[in-house]
């Protein structure tokens, strides 16, 4: 599987679910469980490429302001919600997070960015196919994100880092 055909997975599956993560979650088990294990595992490698990618402070900061407020595990939820925006908003984002003020306009902070169940979706989707977990994908960890480290309590400064997320739901 190549990265256009991941994306179009979690695109297609998002736009049938009307961007209800929970059922996107389940149309994307569905799909997967239609493939061939390998290519369960490449889905998760892509998955879990970007979940690192966007273990980023600057990311962290934007979900921070939409959510009003996020700890390790909700970031987490939210960058699993980030991915299944598909591509546009999630390179997006990683391009400029603030930028997610025009990129998710419908984002309601009460029903959006949780997205876990869809970080499970290869594991579930795999475990159908062979009845055995899916197996570690050895790709390299993160201990902490990447770039510098925000104070999200400093709110002028995350108004001035963030202004059109700030206006929007600071």
């Amino acid at each position: 599987m190549d990265e256009t055909e991941f994306w179009e997975i979690v695109d297609s599956a998002r736009e049938a679910a009307e961007d209800d993560p929970e059922e996107q979650a389940d149309l994307v088990v569905e799909r997967l469980a239609q493939l061939d294990p390998e290519a369960v595992l490449d889905f998760a490698r892509h998955f879990e490429t970007r979940f690192a990618r966007a273990f980023r402070w600057d990311l962290w900061g934007a979900a921070d302001i939409m959510l009003g407020g996020a700890d390790e595990e909700s970031f987490d939820f939210f960058r699993c919600w980030l991915i299944g925006q598909g591509r546009h908003v999630f390179e997006g984002a990683l391009a400029d997070p603030d930028d997610l003020a025009f990129l998710a306009p419908e984002f309601d902070p009460e029903t959006d960015g949780d997205a876990e169940d869809l970080g499970y979706a290869s594991d579930e989707a795999y475990e159908q196919l062979t009845g055995v977990r899916l197996p570690d994908l050895e790709l390299p960890r993160q201990a902490a994100p990447e770039g510098e480290r925000i104070d999200f309590d400093d709110e002028a400064a995350m108004a001035a880092r963030y202004p059109h997320l700030w206006s929007r739901f600071g």
